[in-house]
């Protein structure tokens, strides 16, 4: 089986660490599991350590260094070749930049009205579209 080469916005991220239960959840642990490879790079990683210590979102430091090293240890880290202006927020560049760096299948976010549906040979899909692809039996 080929390995599904996946990005993973920040929203998803987030939404697994504060709800266990979810399909955003679920996802993450897809991309930690082989044969998927989960892709980063070092603005994603910053921007994940970021969010994650809001303190609006209430998440345990101790939950959000496990994650962290988690994603450091399981993923792969790409250096984007460019900086590109693509999304409708441009701090969202940054994954469309990793993905076109990783030539991603597959950048999953909740946000998919903040990107282009396609770019190049990576798709933009919500954890639904990727849990009905991926695990359609996980749907609920």
């Amino acid at each position: 089986m080929l390995a599904l080469r996946l990005v993973v916005d920040t929203n998803v991220l987030v939404s697994a660490a504060l709800k266990p239960e979810s399909l955003q959840h679920t996802v993450f642990l897809i991309a930690m599991t082989r044969p998927a490879r989960l892709y980063v790079s070092q603005s994603i990683l910053d921007e994940y350590s970021d969010v994650l210590a809001r303190p609006e979102l209430r998440i345990r430091r101790g939950l959000r260094q496990q994650l962290l090293q988690l994603i450091r240890n399981r993923s792969t880290l790409i250096v984007p070749r460019y900086s590109l202006e693509v999304t409708g927020d441009p701090d969202d560049n940054r994954f469309i930049e990793c993905a076109d760096a990783a030539r991603a299948d597959y950048l999953i976010t909740g946000n998919l009205r903040h990107f282009p549906r396609f770019w190049k040979g990576t798709k933009v899909i919500s954890p639904r579209e990727f849990i009905g692809m991926a695990a359609p039996h996980l749907l609920p």
